[in-house]
C-alpha cells in the first residue's frame, strides 16, 4: 500500500508536521510520506549525505538480526517498538521463514504507520499492530502479553527509536521492558552516533518538535549493560554479523550508527 503524495491525509495527520517515521520512509525510497517529511529529510541529508544509506543499513541489519533470532538462537516471538512505516522485509516476513510460526507485536503511535501496518496485516493471524507510546512501555507490556504471552523469551526490537528520547526516559523504558522479559529474551539496539554534523542534523529535529539525542559508542552500549553481548557486540551497523548483502566496499557507509545484540540471562 503506498500514498499518492497529493492524496489527502489520513484523519489525525497534520501534513505541515514531519514525522520520524515518515521522513525514514522517504530516505529509504518510499512513497508513504508528505511535503514536510520530504523537506526535512532533504534538510538533514543536506548535512548529513550518508543519512539515505544508515537507514538503509539500518534495515539490513534488522533482517541479519532477525535471522540470527529466529534462526540460530530460535526465538519465536517479537515486540517491535517504533516499527515505523512496513517497508522492505519486515520482522515478520523475515522471521517467519526461519519460524514459520512466530509471533510479532509492532508498537508505533504514527497515524500513518498505523493505517499501513494494519492494511498490510490484515489477513496474518501470528502479527499485531499497537497504537503504543514509547514513554508509557508499561501500557505496551499489558498490550503484548494479551496478544502473545510474555512467558516465553522474546526478541526485543527497539531499531532507530532510543536516540529520539531524553537520557532518563530512553534507560527508564529500557530496563522497564527488558525487567518484564523472561530469561533467554533479547534486546535488539541500533542508534545515531555522535559528531558535529550529526548534532547539526539532530537541530534540525529539535526545531521541529522532535528531540534528537545523540550518544557516544559507550552511552549507546550502556543499553545494553547486564546482558550477553551477541558477537560482535556493539559495533558500527555494517559490521554486526555482515552477509553478502553488504558489499566490503559498502561497509564504511554508516559507521556513525551504532547497533547490538543482548540477551538476558
Amino acid at each position: 500500500m503506498t500514498m499518492d503524495h497529493d492524496m489527502k491525509p489520513p484523519a489525525g495527520v497534520n501534513p505541515n508536521i514531519p514525522s520520524i517515521a515518515r521522513v525514514y520512509d522517504y530516505w529509504l525510497g518510499g512513497k508513504d510520506n508528505f511535503a514536510a517529511d520530504r523537506e526535512m529529510g532533504d534538510r538533514v541529508k543536506a548535512v548529513v549525505p550518508e543519512m539515505p544509506v544508515m537507514a538503509y543499513h539500518n534495515r539490513l541489519f534488522l533482517r541479519r538480526a532477525v535471522q540470527y533470532l529466529a534462526g540460530e538462537a530460535g526465538v519465536g516471538r517479537f515486540l517491535d517498538l517504533g516499527a515505523g512505516l512496513p517497508t522492505m522485509e519486515n520482522i515478520h516476513e523475515v522471521a517467519q521463514k526461519a519460524h514459520p510460526e512466530a509471533q510479532v507485536v509492532y508498537v508505533d503511535n504514527d497515524p500513518v504507520a498505523l493505517t499501513h501496518a494494519r492494511a498490510l496485516l490484515a489477513t496474518t493471524g501470528n502479527t499485531h499492530v499497537v497504537d503504543g507510546d514509547m514513554y508509557q512501555p508499561e501500557q505496551i507490556l499489558a498490550e503484548a502479553e494479551s496478544l502473545m504471552g510474555l512467558d516465553q523469551p522474546i526478541a526485543v526490537m527497539m531499531l532507530a527509536m532510543l536516540h529520539f528520547l531524553p537520557d532518563e526516559d530512553a534507560y527508564r523504558v529500557v530496563r522497564t521492558v527488558m525487567d518484564a522479559m523472561p530469561p533467554g529474551s533479547y534486546l535488539v539496539i541500533s542508534h545515531i552516533g555522535d559528531s558535529p554534523q550529526l548534532r547539526k542534523a539532530a537541530s534540525f529535529y529539535s526545531a521541529s518538535g522532535t528531540g534528537a539525542v545523540l550518544r557516544s559508542p559507550e552511552q549507546i552500549a550502556k543499553f545494553l549493560d547486564g546482558l550477553e553481548l551477541v558477537p560482535p557486540g556493539v559495533v558500527p551497523l555494517p559490521e554486526w554479523r555482515p552477509d553478502e548483502s553488504v558489499p566490503a566496499l559498502d561497509r564504511m557507509t554508516g559507521m556513525a550508527a551504532i547497533c547490538g545484540v543482548g540477551r538476558k540471562l
